[in-house]
Formats: structure tokens, sequence, C-alpha cells
């Protein structure tokens, strides 16, 4: 019999936002430790700079491209069943990575099985949060730690990998993700699902065939722009269609009256749908930085894997203070201001990053400006989450979290390959191509900053303040 969300006390609640909170970090992890793996990874399988990029934009993709049938999901086979369930296939993805003899089985286990099982487990933490803690203030708390958990994770992927990769090895790293994703295991015996699943619902198949098949033929189109100016316009056009095939599909289903994968009223609130630019600028602009900056100190600096996820501590810092003082600034201010705020603060981190690169020698010199990053995050993701979970009711919670996190993961793909392939395109030319990718990043940083400000909330409660 599953607990109600009302009847679980507040020590039961958090330790089920534990490992919730604890499977966001590793997820986020995942998606940026294996950037300063890159030397080490291309030297050991045999492959290239653009190898283990179109890995790691593959494995951001998956989870994009796959998020919302995983929200979806969630409702036939249950939250906690789900959750479950993504666990045990992002181990075994972990695992094979581990032991992979080439790119390709690399790929499969880390790029697809690690993809899939976070689509799988990752809408299931943001719907079950949503549940359990009913009163805003307590959500909002929630949502606090396990966005800060998400950007942490993010920050110190670079650092706990190369620590690993320079103490062991790079495939020690994927070991490291299967223990924690057992032990995730192990504390998620006291979640309860607070909703029964119904096995009888309906699920769009086509709808999550033709959303995740132009999802991935479109940013195959952006990886292939160093390649072929043709080819990348041919993938981008077909991928481009195929969306456009899904919503006229998606929107044919409701006017006959059945379930599609996602409802169109989504898109029809304006708050959600500022808030979801936001929090896609927000991943675009974290892991386009983390790639850029990782590969360059790699490949033409020649820096290994532990002196560049040292200097990463100045992201994982900033991300931590400002997640830390989260709850005490929002309670002074409004959850758009905290937005504003922090787009412009890392803006100005991009803007260092790109101002010293012919100035300096010195590593350390791209501290500052990972600093000003860090922090700039720290203080937005939070409130960005909560706006768009917080703009719908109970019944719309598996839907919104999947395009939420779909939303978010398909921004860091994108940072991958958008500012990654303008990177890897003109190695020739490291330093000019290393400024024209933090360019493109800081132009699309003011593209979320001028959503925030069209961008009005109610102000409900505070948000991003730790769990007492």
């Amino acid at each position: 019999m599953n607990q109600p969300a009302s009847s679980a006390t507040a020590p039961a609640l958090r330790r089920m936002l534990v490992p919730l909170a604890l499977a966001q970090f590793i997820c986020s992890f995942a998606g940026s430790n294996m950037n300063v793996m890159i030397t080490d990874i291309s030297h050991d399988l045999d492959t290239t700079v653009q190898g283990v990029q179109v890995a790691i934009t593959l494995f951001l993709l998956v989870m994009a491209a796959l998020m919302i049938p995983g929200g979806k999901l969630t409702d036939r086979w249950g939250r906690k069943r789900c959750f479950t369930l993504g666990l045990w296939i992002y181990a075994v993805g972990a695992v094979l990575s581990a032991l992979s003899p080439g790119l390709g089985v690399l790929i499969l286990g880390n790029s697809i099985l690690e993809g899939v099982g976070t689509a799988l487990l990752i809408p299931p933490v943001y719907i079950l949060t949503t549940m359990l803690f009913t009163d805003l203030k307590s959500r909002a708390r929630a949502f606090g730690v396990i966005s800060g958990m998400g950007g942490v994770g993010a920050a110190t992927g670079p650092l706990i990998g190369g620590l690993i990769t320079t103490a062991i090895s790079w495939r020690a790293a994927f070991v490291f993700q299967a223990l924690v994703v057992v032990t995730i295991v192990f504390l998620a015996r006291g979640i309860h699902d607070p909703v029964a699943p119904d096995p009888t619902r309906p699920f769009d198949t086509v709808g999550a065939i033709l959303s995740a098949l132009g999802l991935v033929i479109f940013v195959m189109g952006i990886l292939a722009a160093d390649s072929s100016a043709r080819l990348m316009a041919l993938l981008l056009v077909i991928g481009a269609g195929i969306l456009g095939g899904f919503f006229v599909w998606i929107r044919s289903r409701e006017r006959a009256g059945k379930e599609a994968l996602l409802s169109t009223a989504l898109f029809r609130n304006r708050t959600s749908n500022l808030g979801l630019v936001t929090q896609n600028v927000q991943w675009l602009m974290l892991m386009g930085t983390s790639f850029v900056v990782s590969a360059y100190l790699q490949v033409v600096r020649g820096y290994n894997a532990i002196q560049t996820g040292v200097i990463f501590t100045a992201a994982t810092m900033g991300i931590l203070v400002s997640s830390l003082a989260a709850g005490r600034l929002a309670r002074r201010f409004q959850q758009r201001t905290l937005i504003l705020a922090g787009f412009a603060i890392t803006i100005a981190g991009v803007g260092f990053l790109l101002g010293i690169v012919k100035h300096s020698p010195s590593p350390w010199a791209f501290a500052p400006g990972l600093l000003l990053i860090g922090l700039g995050l720290g203080v937005m993701l939070t409130p960005s989450v909560n706006i768009v979970q917080s703009a719908f009711p109970e019944e719309r919670q598996g839907e919104i979290s999947g395009l939420s996190r779909s939303v978010s993961n398909l921004g860091s793909s994108f940072g991958t390959a958008v500012a990654g392939t303008i990177l890897v395109s003109g190695l020739t030319t490291p330093t000019r191509s290393y400024a024209l990718a933090m360019i493109v990043v800081g132009i699309i940083g003011f593209v979320g900053l001028a959503a925030t400000l069209f961008l009005r909330t109610p102000e409900t409660a505070p948000v991003g303040d730790a769990i007492s």
C-alpha cells in the first residue's frame, strides 16, 4: 500500500529526498566528468577529440530525447518503479563503459545505456518531489536541494573525474558512478509512490518515436558542421521537419480525444515557456563552457586530467556558495530577480574567460571567470525549476517534469555540440576558435537574460533554502 504524501513525517520526507538528490547529482556529474578525460580516452581507445565529443553529446542527447517519454511512462509503470529501473540500467551502462575496448562500446555503455537510464530515473525525481512535498515552501526547499546537487554534480564532475583519472584510470570514474548508483538503490528502498500507477493508461508510441528521432537528427546536424555544411543543413532541415510532424501528430491525437505523448496545453503557459527557455540556456552555458575550457586546457595547453579538474574547483565553489546562500537570497528577492542576477553574473564570467586567454599563460587566470559562472548558475537554477514545476497541477506533473528535464538536457547537448563543434573544427587556430566558441556561449546567455525580462510570476514561496 502506497503511503500518501500528506501522512509522511518531516524526517521521513528528508530521508526520501536524499536518494532523489543523489540521483540528480550523479546524472549531472556524468554529463561533465568526461570533459577532463578527453586526452586519456582518445589515446586509450585510439580515437580523436571529436570522437569523445560525439560520445559526450550523444549521452546528453539521449537523455533529452527520451526524457518526455520517460516522464510519461511514470504514470503507467509507477514513479518508484521507473526510478529504480533507470538506476539499474544506468549502473549496467557505467560498468560496460569501464570495460569498453573501443569508442563503439563506450558509446553503447555511456551514451546509450546511461542516457536511457537517466531518462527513466530523472523525471520521477521531480515528480516525486512535487507530490511528496505538498506545501509550496517545503517543495521549494526540496527543489533547492535537488537543483543545487545537480549544479554541484556538473561542477565537480571535472574535479572528481580528474582526480580518479590521474590517480587510477578514466575507467575507474565509471566504476565510481556504478557504486554511487548502487548506493542510491539501497537508500531508495524507503521511497513511497504517492499515487498508484495505471497500467491501462495509453502510451503514444508514434509520438515518442517522432520526438526522439527529430531531436537526435537535429543535434547530429550541429555535430556535422565541421565536416560538411551541406550535410549539416540537410540534417537540420530533416530534424526540424520531423519535430514539426511530431507537433502535428500530438495535436491530431488531442483533437481525436486520444492521449498524446505531450499535451499542447503545456505550451500555452507563458510563465512556464519562458522558464523553460531560461533552463535550456543555463545548462547550455554550463556544459558549453565546461567542454570548451576543458578541451582547450588539455589539447592546446597540454594539461592533464587532474590539473584541468583542479581549475574547475572555482566553478564548484561558486555553485556551492550561491546554493547555500539561495535560501537567504530568496527571502529578500523575487525569483525573477534572482534569475536576472544569475544571468548577468554568468555572462560576466564568460566575458572574463574570453578576455584572459590572450593575456595570461597561467591556467589560474581561468579561475575568476569560472567562479563567476558557478555563482551565477547557483543563484538561478532553483528558481527556474520551481517556476516551471509549480505552474501546473498534480495531474500534469509527469508531462511537465519530462518536458522540463528534456529542455534542460537539450540545453546541455546543445552546449557541447555547438560550442564544442566550433572549438574542435578550429583547433588549427586554437585561440581564435576558443574565442569564437565563448562568444557564442555569451550571446546565447543574453537570450536567456532577455527571456527573463519578460518573465512575470506571482511570488508564492521562497526558493532554494536548505532542508532543515
